[in-house]
């Protein structure tokens, strides 16, 4: 399906691309962009396992991606497609980069920072939740059913 050029469902489709990436390389299957002025700045999906590193998420390479690109600590201006809702860790590091909005697709309710009912992002940070939902859900789900199977 086709979307809107620039809309936040056309964005998550390209943090989906990232998802796929992911899953090819036999990483849980997340994704994350980084968009200032319609424009993707940052680009990448989950490495943990590649990398051998714990904190190799999608959102936190995103970040650091980002704000080489731009030359700057803070991302205002800036908004993060991911595919899963971030954890409370990369959700404090987009608090940190003051990042303007957070958009995510499949909410996780073991692991996703609003399980824990604060409010650890940014004040001025808008969210928007379950945008392409089913296919961002849809990965992941597909991913443990083969995991389990092994």
């Amino acid at each position: 399906m086709n979307y809107p050029l620039f809309s936040d469902e056309y964005f998550m489709k390209e943090a989906l691309k990232e998802a796929e990436k992911a899953l090819e390389a036999g990483e849980i299957p997340v994704g994350a962009i980084i968009v200032i002025n319609n424009r993707i700045i940052a680009r990448s999906h989950n490495s943990t396992e590649r990398l051998q590193d714990a904190t190799a998420h999608a959102e936190m390479i995103a970040i650091t991606s980002a704000a080489n690109y731009l030359g700057a600590k803070y991302l205002p201006g800036c908004t993060i497609y991911v595919t899963l809702e971030p954890c409370l860790m990369c959700a404090s590091a987009m608090a940190w980069s003051q990042l303007s909005r957070l958009v995510y697709g499949a909410s996780d309710p073991k692991g996703g920072f609003s399980k824990h009912g604060i409010h650890i992002l940014h004040p001025k940070t808008e969210v928007h939740t379950g945008v392409l939902d089913h296919e961002c859900s849809h990965i992941l789900k597909q991913f443990f059913l083969e995991r389990r199977k092994r």
